[in-house]
């Protein structure tokens, strides 16, 4: 076997939505805020989401692999932008350079949502995240987030909900700087999206040309946005919704495919 889909598993969120957009159908009385799909034994660095926001996130941050305490994980992540309302948003970084002293103070009396740099989302744009990089999610979104297999996540502001916050932690790995315009791009610019230290994100419209292939010699996660992509094999395929891990692109048949995503850790 050269490929096999991947267990979907949704999981409900305060800030989800009851309304999913095709090809995703929320259960009956359920907000679904993610759908993910369980990291395989094959490329294990590396967790791939859909998004879908109802609501404001909280304002979070992750640490880095070096700032991770022995029981975290570093995490960075990237956010593809799928559709999004008119005024949709996301805050990422700071519009100045702010002290820890200025963002525990901001967290605490809630103003840190003014401190932070609330950036336009539009359909096709990337924008990739630093660990340390403090940021939330507007309402309005449907995004695909490719990151660090990690759930170590520290909370600055919920908005007032009754979760837990994390400011110390949080504090002493955020960052207080202004997000980089080198981290945001846009699909426009070419099928690589994202060639970090931790993983590589591509965007291919149709079969993957030599550069994509030499790109990713081995094991890869396969996500349709459009079309089907299916191992030459017949042991799997997969559409929009579904994602495959498959040994390497060469063993994949993109005969059927329109828009695909293809992620590997590096």
């Amino acid at each position: 076997m050269t490929a096999r889909q991947l267990p979907t598993k949704m999981v409900e969120k305060v800030w989800g939505r009851d309304a999913l957009p095709a090809p995703f159908a929320a259960p009956a009385g359920e907000r679904i805020g993610e759908i993910w799909f369980e990291p395989p034994a094959e490329v294990p660095q590396v967790l791939v989401k859909y998004l879908f926001t109802s609501e404001k996130l909280s304002v979070q941050v992750h640490p880095s692999d070096a700032s991770a305490l022995p029981d975290e994980a570093g995490k960075e992540e990237c956010w593809l932008v799928l559709d999004a309302e008119p005024s949709a948003t996301l805050a990422i970084g700071f519009t100045r350079e702010v002290t820890p002293a200025e963002i525990e103070a901001a967290a605490r009396d809630g103003t840190i949502e003014d401190l932070l740099a609330w950036h336009p989302a539009r359909p096709g744009d990337l924008f990739y995240l630093p660990a340390g990089t403090v940021h939330a999610i507007g309402p309005g979104l449907a995004l695909v987030e490719v990151q660090q297999t990690s759930d170590t996540t520290f909370r600055l502001y919920d908005y007032g909900r009754p979760r837990e916050l994390h400011l110390e932690r949080a504090l002493a790995v955020a960052s207080g700087g202004v997000y980089g315009a080198e981290h945001k791009r846009s699909i426009a610019g070419g099928p690589v999206l994202v060639d970090g230290p931790h993983f590589r994100l591509d965007r291919v419209e149709g079969a993957p040309d030599a550069a994509t292939l030499a790109a990713f010699p081995g094991a890869l996660l396969v996500l349709p946005l459009a079309g089907e992509v299916a191992a030459k094999d017949g042991s799997a395929r997969a559409v929009a919704g579904e994602c495959l891990v498959a040994e390497n692109l060469e063993s994949l048949d993109f005969t059927g495919a329109a828009v695909t995503l293809l992620t590997g850790g590096v």
